[in-house]
């Protein structure tokens, strides 16, 4: 077991104190690093977004122009809109949080659940993205390996955040960089060496629209430019993630917030829109075994005259490697607000409580596990096909999108009898709204067929079974509620001159294990006596503050913790001296309950002798396969693990319907 532990700690790192104010500031992030944890996913969707929004536009490539400035807009638009978010929503949660507060639990629900199938396609189609970029320099009869390498990548990448946030950036950040570069060069490059023909391109695509409204009319114009953005959705994904990790920032949150998203916004506009320009400039055309990033790369490369073909195929080659190293810190983003999402609709009791627990280095590594078999299974499914991956992709990132700026746009309009500069607001987000709406529609229609219903589908199965776990989450906690009822209010009051004394080691002691639920606690110490009719003298009450997501998002929310907890073992204590039994109580604080638990209780016998531990445990009248999975099995692990030490627990029942 030791020799385990040292293992995981090699590879995962060594624990985290949560409690420590240091620890906070150790994982928090700056403005940088965010840009390139959670932008890294919007830039690295330049390496295939433009392309399906280019080859889209057919023969008709002039009108590419029209596309770079209007994906560079939406862009701005976009992220100006998730301003707002961050202004709203400084503590994070982003597109799930803002469709919750403002538009109801329902609207909340399907953003969270689009969400979170959106987050599983980030990893898949980024991992897949960049593999096809790294592949583009192998033989054709390569091709064979990308599904093997794609699904590696995943496993990898999936322990790499076990690491936490800030490791797994450090980590990335080379290669962030050397995209950043690179790219910044080549397109710079490759635009100036048309710097005689830029004055002809605004008149040639004028004349191209004009000759196909005379030829087609304008709506058949429009439409093909319409299309052609919706199928470069994918450029936009994201845009989102620094909302919905806000509290990951370091302080002050809402300006890094913002200046991350300017970060962001800047680098995907320009790469992006210059990526499309290029393509038209160089009259870029799909080669088997290439992506279009490669084709048009080559080009400007071979242009350059570096002198030898070593050389050039050396800086392509080095161009298509930070592609397929961004595309791999792109999925990044997955890992990162995938469990984040989760952790917020557990919060609402929409998906098990088990996604806001926190491992030892404070991640959350239940949504981490999800993410990377969800991924692994879609890749599977998909054969890692990028074209059918980005349909799927985009779909539930505009449907997010929307969700985030209809709610923006339904604030500001009732907050318009205040007065200020609500309208500005206003009008953004229901610019914004109509772009993202408007993309969502054409995309859901022209690709419903090809792939997209499966987007609709699995979206539709994970907010159904979100229903039915909030459905029995509501139905046990009224059911407890009734029991805590029967317990509320203050402590009893107790005469000090007649109550017991310190507890005293040598007599026989129940160390009573207790939760958040007071009656469940009283439950169980009412049927120790029943049980046990004035055999034990004294009584020990373990607690333990667990520490997870929300818990872990302030100072403040720690703090109510220990009130809490604190609030509940007085009462308990108050009680037993009251009827005569000496009392007290230990606390402890982590993120594994289970574990501070058991070293609670072993503590605590190894002061008492001669003591026995008890805990209650609910029983459901109906057993399925969904309440085990709801609720953790706490009681009986600790049991499991006091039994093969020779101590004593015993488990009371408490039927809860």
């Amino acid at each position: 077991m030791a020799r385990f532990a040292k293992m995981w700690q090699l590879l995962f790192g060594k624990p985290l104190d949560p409690l420590d104010p240091r620890t906070r500031h150790a994982i928090a992030v700056t403005p940088l690093l965010a840009w390139v944890g959670l932008g890294a996913d919007g830039l690295s969707s330049s390496c295939y977004g433009p392309e399906e929004a280019f080859l889209a536009l057919g023969q008709h490539t002039p009108l590419a122009l029209f596309l770079a400035l209007a994906t560079a807009a939406t862009v701005f638009i976009i992220a100006l809109g998730y301003n707002q978010v961050i202004e709203l929503f400084p503590t994070g949660g982003g597109g799930y949080r803002v469709a919750t507060a403002l538009l109801g639990p329902r609207p909340g629900l399907v953003s969270g659940a689009a969400l979170l199938v959106d987050y599983v396609l980030t990893v898949a189609t980024s991992l897949a993205s960049g593999v096809d970029a790294f592949f583009s320099l192998l033989p054709v009869s390569a091709q064979a390996f990308k599904l093997g390498t794609e699904i590696v990548l995943v496993v990898l990448m999936t322990g790499l955040n076990f690491r936490g946030m800030r490791e797994s950036i450090l980590v990335l950040l080379p290669i962030f960089i050397g995209f950043v570069v690179l790219h910044l060069g080549l397109i710079v490059y490759g635009v100036a060496v048309h710097g005689q023909h830029l004055a002809a391109v605004v008149p040639e695509a004028v004349g191209e629209a004009h000759g196909m409204s005379q030829a087609f009319g304008p709506l058949v114009m429009i439409g093909l430019l319409m299309r052609a953005f919706s199928m470069g959705g994918g450029t936009y994904t994201g845009l989102e993630a620094v909302s919905n990790n806000v509290n990951m920032l370091a302080e002050p949150r809402v300006p890094a917030g913002k200046r991350t998203m300017v970060y962001m916004a800047t680098s995907l506009a320009f790469t992006a829109g210059g990526i499309i320009l290029l393509y038209m400039l160089w009259q870029a055309k799909p080669v088997e075994g290439q992506t279009l990033n490669a084709v048009v790369f080559g080009r400007v490369i071979e242009h350059m005259g570096l002198g030898s073909d070593f050389a050039r195929n050396a800086l392509l080659a080095a161009v298509l490697a930070f592609e397929a190293g961004l595309l791999l810190v792109g999925a990044q983003t997955g890992f990162l607000d995938g469990p984040a999402v989760l952790s917020n609709m557990a919060q609402d009791s929409w998906v098990p409580r088990h996604f806001r627990d926190l491992s030892t280095r404070l991640v959350r590594q239940n949504g981490i596990i999800v993410m990377g078999v969800a991924s692994v299974i879609i890749l599977l499914w998909t054969h890692g096909q990028v074209a059918v991956l980005v349909v799927l992709y985009s779909i539930n990132v505009f449907l997010t999108f929307s969700l985030s700026l209809l709610g923006l746009c339904t604030y500001w309009w009732r907050r318009r009898r205040d007065g200020g500069n609500w309208y500005t607001h206003f009008g953004l987000s229901a610019l914004g709204l109509s772009v993202t709406s408007t993309v969502l529609v054409i995309t859901l229609v022209e690709k419903f067929m090809a792939g997209g219903w499966l987007t609709v589908l699995v979206t539709s199965a994970v907010v159904a079974l979100c229903f039915l776990i909030r459905r029995h989450y509501d139905e046990t906690r009224a059911l407890i509620a009734k029991e805590d009822a029967l317990f509320a209010g203050q402590p009893p009051e107790v005469d000090p001159t007649t109550a017991p004394a310190t507890p005293d080691p040598s007599q026989p002691t129940a160390i009573l294990l207790v939760g958040k639920h007071r009656g469940a606690s009283m439950h169980a110490l009412l049927w120790v006596n029943r049980l046990f009719p004035g055999h034990f003298k004294n009584v020990i009450f373990l607690a333990v503050g667990e520490v997870d997501a929300q818990s872990y998002e302030g100072a403040e929310h720690l703090d109510h913790l220990r009130q809490t907890i604190g609030t509940s073992l007085q009462y308990y204590v108050a009680h037993c001296r009251r009827h005569g039994m000496a009392a007290d109580y230990r606390i402890a604080f982590g993120t594994h309950p289970i574990a501070e638990f058991t070293r609670l209780a072993e503590t605590t016998m190894d002061a008492f002798p001669n003591s026995v531990c008890f805990a209650s445990k609910l029983i459901f009248k109906q057993v399925n396969f969904l309440t085990a999975w709801l609720h953790n099995q706490t009681p009986l692990e600790i049991q499991t693990r006091l039994h093969v030490q020779g101590k004593q627990m015993v488990l009371l029942p408490m039927n809860v319907g």
